[in-house]
């Protein structure tokens, strides 16, 4: 056989794997296969007949590509207001060039916790961990990549696991039952379904705008479920779901800049007690935030 054609065959064996580890790495289905594209395109300019393990060496370009692509995304924090935002996986519908059964196979596999914390980890943290605790690879193998001593890596796979072990197990369930709801709350504020909107609305809802937010959007502070429902309907067209700072809220992204950001608090009745809408600069930088709706 060709060898081209040779490893042309054992990239596609290996690309769900590729795409798994870098989705990990990455939070971002997108982005995860450009970095895939990428170490293709390494391997066609490589000669690998030396290789004894090419399944390995794919491993190792994907994850030295997208350490780099973390550290090129936390360089650029100095600008926070231009945000690259991750998002889980996104499960689309058959015949639009995504393979459907894989990016089920992504969202069962990371949860929304899970990517909510390994977004605040450290690049080589996150490599760290990705790479031992879920793939399985040796210290020793990832050491070269972070540029570290097998020992030191250790130490960065450990730290990593001490935050993901720190996160309460109710999370997940709780941040699943937070989307249910604020998905409800802007799906029907965006058909413009006042009846939809009175439904997932605490009778004493509040919505609450900082002084930017009240000056875009011409409303001051709201009481009553009735009128932050008549605030909403029909609006809410550029809004997508993200977890800010913990939470399921909203945010608005215009130009690749965050301009609004919606902290919905949910009460123990499993509706919206209160919508805190921030667009001040200064607290918009302080906000962390991991996209849902792509």
């Amino acid at each position: 056989m060709d060898g081209k054609k040779w490893q042309a065959e054992k990239f596609e064996a290996n690309r769900p794997h590729l795409r798994a580890v870098a989705y990990r790495m990455l939070g971002s289905r997108t982005e995860a296969e450009d970095a895939v594209q990428e170490a293709w395109l390494r391997l066609m300019r490589s000669d690998t007949s030396d290789v004894e393990n090419l399944s390995g060496w794919l491993t190792t370009v994907t994850a030295r590509i997208c350490l780099d692509l973390l550290r090129a995304r936390r360089s650029r924090r100095e600008e926070p207001l231009t945000l690259r935002i991750p998002e889980p996986a996104v499960i689309h519908e058959a015949g639009n060039g995504t393979d459907p059964e894989q990016d089920a196979l992504l969202a069962d596999s990371v949860g929304l916790a899970l990517l909510v914390v390994l977004e605040k980890l450290n690049p080589a943290e996150r490599l760290a961990f990705v790479l031992h605790d879920m793939f399985d690879v040796s210290f020793d193998d990832i050491a070269p990549i972070v540029g570290r001593t097998a020992v030191a890596t250790r130490q960065l796979a450990s730290r990593a696991r001490r935050r993901v072990q720190d996160t309460p197990s109710s999370t997940e369930a709780d941040l699943t039952r937070q989307r249910h709801v604020v998905h409800a709350f802007f799906t029907a504020s965006r058909l413009g379904d006042m009846q939809a909107l009175l439904d997932v609305l605490d009778p004493e809802a509040v919505f609450r705008p900082d002084a930017v937010a009240a000056r875009m959007g011409s409303v001051s502070e709201l009481r009553g479920r009735a009128d932050v429902a008549r605030a909403f309907n029909g609006r809410a067209q550029a809004a997508r779901l993200a977890v800010i700072n913990g939470a399921v809220g909203a945010i608005v992204v215009i130009g690749g800049q965050l301009r609004i950001a919606l902290h919905c608090a949910i009460s123990a009745d499993g509706v919206i007690a209160s919508i805190d809408a921030m667009a001040d600069p200064q607290e918009l930088r302080r906000l962390e935030i991991v996209l849902i709706e792509p």
